[in-house]
């Protein structure tokens, strides 16, 4: 290994020649640099920002020529009375119109779906008296029971067995 050789800082500094005229231009490029770099800074962002207007100033010019040519198309007794054939279906007296229903192509049809579930069943039970019960129990609570949705539920600690309780896995009682 090659031990290193200390360096000699005042033999260094000791070599460099500065003359007043040197550092004072050094110090005016100093300056200049410290006053140049925010307004170029400003000036690339006002540039950006007009360039930016000038986008929207002509994407609004031709939302306004496309307007103003509907506009024109709008004065034409031949588009409107086209408009109002396509659009709302309208007929001359004594013409005879043909809708064809299903008129997609078998690729772009849609498509049945599967049923949502094999399980489902209607419920046989009064909704009335069961509103009335839920209502009558809300308003004779003692107790308010905090908010759940959005909660997952807890696990039950004992769950009872489905088929002793006399009611499906859905909560309505069976007949």
């Amino acid at each position: 290994m090659s031990a290193r050789r200390p360096v000699d800082v005042r033999g260094w500094l000791g070599g460099i020649r500065l003359s007043g005229f040197m550092v004072i231009m050094l110090g005016l490029v100093v300056l200049a640099a410290f006053v140049l770099v925010p307004t170029i800074g400003t000036y690339v962002d006002q540039r950006q920002q007009i360039t930016a207007l000038e986008a929207a100033v002509q994407l609004s010019r031709d939302e306004v020529a496309d307007l103003e040519a509907q506009r024109e198309r709008w004065q034409d007794p031949a588009y409107i009375t086209t408009q109002a054939r396509e659009r709302l279906y309208y007929v001359k007296p004594g013409e005879v119109v043909y809708l064809v229903d299903n008129d997609l192509p078998p690729e772009l049809a849609p498509q049945e779906q599967a049923p949502v579930s094999d399980q489902v069943e209607a419920a046989h039970t009064d909704w009335m008296s069961q509103l009335v019960r839920s209502v009558t129990e809300a308003g004779l609570a003692q107790t308010v029971a905090p908010i759940t949705f959005g909660v997952p539920d807890d696990t039950p600690t004992d769950p009872a067995p489905t088929g002793t309780t006399g009611e499906t896995p859905t909560g309505t009682p069976t007949e």
